[in-house]
């Protein structure tokens, strides 16, 4: 009896206890099988009571626990394996000089482990990697800039509080007063220039706000000219991108600006025969600058616009049309001919207050064109074809004297 106990104990010792110990289930099945061995025992050493028999089904019912723990337990390995592995290339990259991120999350590990090629995993690495260079350099610039602050509030409570002119003071505040003054005269006696505020659904976001920025560029100049114009926005809907941008650049002066704004087009105010919509598309070539006509100018960026919308615009509606002499009075290099709204206001202002081109088109910026023409158009263009025709006339004798040559070969090989 004694040889069938050691018989027993070495069973469970080498066939349960490492398959216990290699999923997690030592202590429960050693508790278990000690149970049964010393119930074994004991039912050999008593009386051999009919009442002490071994409980087989609660045997098989913890058996199938835990199998079914082994088994819920055996993917969890699995999946940390593969991720464990993943860390490891990764590491190994690293060292090898790969762009590889120095920190990866579990989600990033996953994407990283299903991508479906070497080259899928390498990019996603890289951008992962160049994600990372992104948010690094962006906090080394927020701690600089947040160094750069607590040093010039240090400073600045160091040294004594400059004591505030007051002659600069009335100065400003003088200027301000004549600037709104001008202003105020021209909402009454002053010639009108529209901004045409209907092509917000042709933009993007961040386009209207670049119209935007440039509009507030626009009041600006024009509220510091000698003669400013009367302001119209055209076409303007509350609560519309416009709007928004508006508030978020003026705020509360927003309600005080002396420029008009209204919902109306501006056919609704003003007569037709007196407007003239300035478009680069315009096969008509403004002159002379008109006191009397009132010039409207389309409120957009004209990166993105298609070609001939404001044309279109003005066609539909019965206007005349007017561009700018640009080529007239420019050596043209490159780049659209279509320029900022701020630049409008300028040459616009410019012409109204001298009349000269020349000073007015010093506005469009330098490396859209080469320097002013300084003689007429048509002489430029007979010099041009001029030189066209010499150049003609040199190929036209380059290749008769090609073709004699090639002739008189012809003529001495036979």
């Amino acid at each position: 009896m004694q040889s069938a106990n050691m018989l027993l104990k070495k069973l469970v010792r080498y066939s349960v206890f490492p398959f216990a110990a290699q999923h997690g289930m030592k202590k429960d099945l050693f508790s278990l099988s000690r149970t049964l061995i010393l119930s074994h025992c004991m039912k050999e050493g008593s009386s051999h009571s009919p009442s002490e028999k071994l409980d087989l089904d609660a045997w098989k019912k913890v058996m199938k626990s835990g199998s079914q723990d082994v088994s819920a337990t055996a993917s969890e390995p699995k999946e940390t394996s593969a991720l464990a592995a993943a860390r490891e290339i990764l590491e190994m990259w690293r060292l090898a000089g790969r762009l590889v991120p120095e920190n990866v999350t579990e989600e990033q590990l996953k994407t990283f482990i299903e991508c479906p090629s070497k080259s899928a995993k390498k990019k996603y690495l890289k951008f992962l990697y160049l994600k990372e260079l992104y948010k690094k350099s962006e906090k080394r610039k927020t701690e600089e800039r947040r160094d750069r602050r607590l040093e010039m509030q240090e400073s600045a409570s160091k040294t004594e509080e400059p004591k505030r002119n007051p002659f600069l003071c009335l100065w400003a505040s003088s200027m301000d007063k004549i600037y709104n003054w001008r202003v105020a005269q021209s909402m009454i006696f002053g010639q009108p220039l529209v901004f045409d505020m209907s092509y917000e659904k042709d933009m993007s976001d961040r386009e209207v706000a670049n119209t935007v920025r440039q509009l507030v560029l626009s009041e600006s100049c024009n509220r510091r000219s000698m003669d400013p114009f009367h302001i119209h926005f055209c076409n303007f809907k509350d609560d519309s991108l416009y709007h928004k941008e508006f508030i978020k650049h003026y705020r509360e002066a927003w309600g005080k600006l002396l420029i008009t704004v209204t919902d109306q087009c501006y056919t609704d105010i003003f007569p037709k025969n007196k407007l003239i919509y300035l478009t680069a598309d315009s096969p008509k070539v403004m002159k002379t600058f008109d006191h009397d006509k009132i010039y409207i100018v389309g409120s957009m960026v004209d990166k993105s616009i298609k070609t001939g919308v404001s044309l279109a615009q003005a066609k539909r509606l019965g206007l005349e049309t007017a561009a700018l002499p640009l080529e007239k009075y420019l050596l043209w290099s490159s780049g659209a001919k279509n320029l900022t709204l701020d630049q409008m206001m300028h040459i616009l202002l410019t012409l109204k207050d001298t009349g000269d081109w020349k000073k007015a088109l010093e506005f469009v910026p330098k490396r859209k064109y080469a320097g002013f023409v300084n003689k007429p158009v048509h002489e430029l263009k007979t010099a041009l074809n001029l030189i066209s025709a010499l150049k003609l006339r040199k190929r036209q004798g380059e290749l008769r004297k090609q073709f004699a040559k090639n002739y008189s070969k012809k003529l001495t090989q036979k």
